[in-house]
């Protein structure tokens, strides 16, 4: 991951760490322009390694927020009941969370927030059917998904 360190810094972006190998970066920028963020990052992505990487801005201080808007709050991480949270590109239409909540059940629920997607799944009770290309067809929108306890972790990671 020190590489990708190396990459974004040479990008211009400051105070830059890597959280495990799932691409978490964060950083500083005097931008707060995340599209523009975004696009230089999958240009720099593609050039360095050669293949598209689809790329998330999101700032610390919205992740903040977005704990605080989790529906699911008050359900304890764990190991059987676990709450994810989607980053989704663009904000999905009612008709299309309409449609998604058909997939609703005792196994997963969900709740759209603006561009934000929440999930609580249990894993004692079966195969889930929340795939990232499922909810992506279904919201249409790219999404990426993290798990609660990630995103705490980032958020003190980088306090």
């Amino acid at each position: 991951m020190d590489h990708l360190r190396e990459l974004y810094e040479s990008w211009g972006f400051k105070k830059v760490a890597t959280y495990i190998q799932t691409g978490n970066v964060y950083f500083e920028s005097r931008s707060n322009n995340t599209d523009n963020m975004a696009t230089k990052i999958e240009k720099g992505l593609q050039n360095e390694f050669n293949f598209e990487v689809e790329t998330f801005v999101y700032p610390l201080d919205e992740l903040a927020k977005m704990l605080k808007r989790d529906p699911f709050s008050k359900i304890e991480d764990d190991g059987n009941a676990v709450v994810y949270y989607g980053l989704l590109y663009q904000e999905p239409t009612q008709e299309d969370i309409d449609t998604l909540h058909n997939y609703n059940s005792d196994i997963d629920s969900f709740k759209v927030i603006g561009k934000e997607l929440f999930i609580l799944r249990y894993r004692d009770k079966g195969k889930s059917k929340f795939t990232p290309g499922l909810v992506e067809k279904k919201l249409n929108t790219k999404c990426t998904t993290r798990n609660r306890k990630t995103i705490i972790k980032l958020l003190e990671l980088y306090n």
